[in-house]
């Protein structure tokens, strides 16, 4: 008899209050208009700079690192998903990624003068430590939640994700403020707020790993079968049984088109709103702000959506609206204002649309492979889009228009709604032997 405890849900909230403020601080507004500011501080009288001997503009280092630690994503996240069903140590490995992650965003306090390449670096581990615990993370759903209460429980984990890191980043723009009156700069400012988001995440990480259990046994290797080597095996073997469950591959890859164009609108608005726009930072700030509270109510909302007309139509409608959203800012978003109201409309869409799609997978998964088909699903989740980052990079160093970079990611929407539409969620479930969710 499966075995739901009430408290290991709210301590699997409190990993996503832990882990957002690494999310909206580092990625979504400080980091990638700061570490432009240190590649411009760093490039040649061209405006390029040139790691590794390879020329780049000083804008497009950001997009750029975002899809080179998504590649690296790629390797890591499945090495860690088939670990972490194999030994069946999700909660050790959840806090081994979790600390690691938070030390690297911990580390960029020393960002400074030109120091681009640190930043790049650090970056690098702390977004692929992100997106590796967000995999274990991810597979304690189907183990914590009945099937009647997976939505429920997903839309509650995103929106309190949302409030988690919306309370610590109007903390730091209150910081950013206040910096003269303290004594700071705004450099200085920028550099706490990114020590601040590391600290947040490993302190709010200790509950989860002190509630959350591991279950099942332990899977037997074969005598003098490292672990990892044991692991890689099975997830070979994932990789290639995946193909008996058409519904769930068809899924995943409409949901890593779709979530990589919202991944990408996410990460890129405040670059968008700094070098297209010319906003402030207080102004991109706060409209960051807006969207984490507006997320909130919008993830709440799309799950009452959901248990109305169904979890697959509640996120095609969501990503309709996200398509109109993108056509709005490149024909009408001009002013402080306009951006304030794209805010609003993404963090109303945002919220509803991951969340449903991570309980329509968890539906699609064999037990017992949770962490494994995650790793998966989790190259395109929280910050770790690939292709929409080197599409928006190439298009900026393109055109040199932020504008036409966020339109071009309407062919995501429209690829990913158009594939989607063909899955049948209740087929998937039960190929995969679960029980189907009531709509």
């Amino acid at each position: 008899m499966a075995d739901y405890s009430v408290r290991e849900q709210r301590a699997w909230y409190v990993y996503d209050w832990a882990n957002s403020a690494f999310y909206t601080t580092v990625v979504a507004v400080l980091l990638g208009p700061y570490l432009t500011a240190l590649a411009k501080q760093a490039a040649g009288p061209d405006g390029l700079v040139r790691p590794l001997g390879i020329p780049l503009a000083a804008e497009s280092i950001w997009p750029y690192m975002v899809s080179v630690s998504v590649l690296l994503q790629v390797i890591v996240m499945p090495i860690t998903g088939a670990v972490a069903d194999y030994g069946r140590q999700k909660r050790e490995l959840l806090g081994l990624t979790a600390f690691l992650g938070s030390g690297a965003t911990i580390a960029m306090y020393f960002l400074h003068s030109g120091r681009y390449l640190l930043g790049c670096a650090l970056f690098l581990i702390a977004n692929v430590s992100f997106g590796a615990s967000i995999v274990i993370y991810n597979s304690f759903l189907p183990e914590i939640a009945p099937p009647e209460r997976r939505d429920d429980v997903s839309s509650k984990g995103w929106g309190i994700g949302y409030l988690g890191g919306g309370v610590l980043l109007a903390l730091n723009l209150l910081l950013y403020a206040k910096a003269a009156v303290l004594g700071l700069s705004e450099e200085q400012a920028v550099r706490v707020s990114l020590f601040s988001a590391g600290l947040w995440w490993a302190l709010f990480t200790i509950y989860p790993l002190r509630v959350l259990r591991n279950r099942g046994p332990q899977k037997q290797r074969a005598p003098g079968q490292s672990a990892v080597a044991a692991a890689l095996g099975q997830l070979a073997h994932t990789l290639a049984d995946v193909r008996r469950y058409p519904q769930t591959l068809l899924f995943l890859v409409a949901y890593l088109i779709y979530n990589d164009g919202i991944q990408t609108v996410i990460t890129m608005a405040v670059q968008f709103g700094s070098e297209e726009m010319k906003l402030g930072m207080e102004t991109l700030t706060s409209a960051v702000l807006l969207v984490q509270f507006v997320a909130f109510l919008g993830a709440l909302l799309f799950d009452q959506v959901a248990k109305r007309i169904g979890n697959k139509p509640a996120v095609m409608l969501a990503l309709l609206i996200w398509t109109f959203t993108l056509t709005y800012i490149y024909v009408a978003v001009h002013t402080a204002t306009d951006f304030y109201i794209a805010a609003g409309m993404i963090g109303a869409v945002m919220g509803g649309s991951q969340a449903l799609s991570r309980s329509i997978f968890s539906f699609m998964i064999p037990k017992g492979r949770e962490a494994e088909y995650f790793s998966v699903y989790e190259i395109s989740d929280k910050g770790t889009s690939w292709l929409g980052p080197l599409f928006f990079g190439l298009a900026v160093q393109l055109t040199h228009s932020f504008r036409v970079a966020i339109l071009s990611l309407v062919v995501f929407f429209a690829i990913g709604l158009l594939l989607l539409s063909r899955v049948d969620v209740r087929k998937a479930t039960i190929e995969a032997g679960n029980t189907p969710p009531a709509i």
